[in-house]
């Protein structure tokens, strides 16, 4: 029996969300590796994706650190994408789950980059990003016309980057992945450009302790959620 590996984006964090494709592949699959960010602590993506599981599905949870240090990051991504490939060559169908999309932002990125070129069967299932699950349930258009959108990761203004300037000069809606921890210089730099009005703030979307807050002031002074996703919009008329 031939293996294959899927990643598979099981959206934003309601389970209805996932797609049709994704619960097809779910039913079929011989393993299911899921990634949490601390040891015993459990899998957001596994969570979502469990209403859908067969009960008989042998499930592998692997720890893949929170931390920007390259050679922790890459010894822990070959040891899971060498996992993977023994799984695959000895016939089984493996699923990876991530948050959102495989292909924005996602851990899934770094296994799929080690296993394309390691001659087994790969299968990419797109899901619906956090950032556009956000925009329909707040009711804010990304898009519209002829502005324009960013998607910004979190390391460009936790670290002061000072590509973030040129990015609020020049685009109308600005998506920050993973607005994590304290926020409050993030705040400060949105009101200095005419984006924080149309701003919008949305943690665990989806999920039991979702938080959705239009005016981000509200933000300031609390260690956000790692699931938070800040939308910016510059220039709304009627807001």
């Amino acid at each position: 029996m031939k293996g294959k590996f899927y990643g598979i984006g099981v959206g934003p964090g309601d389970p209805d969300l996932i797609t049709i494709k994704a619960k097809k592949i779910l039913d079929e699959v011989d393993i299911i590796l899921a990634p949490e960010t601390k040891t015993g602590k459990g899998s957001t993506a596994l969570n979502i994706a469990k209403p859908h599981l067969n009960e008989n599905i042998k499930i592998i949870e692997r720890k893949f650190p929170m931390t920007y240090d390259i050679e922790v990051l890459n010894k822990s991504y070959d040891e899971i994408a060498k996992l993977i490939k023994d799984l695959v060559d000895r016939g089984n169908k493996v699923a990876f789950l991530t948050l959102g999309d495989p292909m924005v932002y996602s851990t899934y990125i770094y296994l799929f980059e080690r296993l394309k070129d390691k001659d087994i069967e790969i299968e990419t299932v797109p899901g619906i990003t956090s950032f556009c699950a956000i925009a329909s349930r707040a009711g804010i258009p990304l898009g519209e016309n002829e502005e324009t959108i960013a998607i910004v990761p979190s390391v460009y203004y936790e670290k002061g980057d000072e590509k973030l300037n040129k990015i609020l000069d020049s685009v109308n809606n600005v998506v920050f992945m993973k607005a994590s921890g304290n926020i409050d210089k993030l705040i400060d730099k949105l009101e200095e450009t005419g984006h924080k009005e149309g701003s919008v703030f949305v943690s665990r979307l989806g999920l039991d302790d979702e938080v959705i807050e239009n005016n981000i002031e509200k933000r300031r002074e609390i260690k956000n959620n790692y699931l938070s996703t800040l939308i910016a919009k510059k220039n709304i008329k009627g807001r």
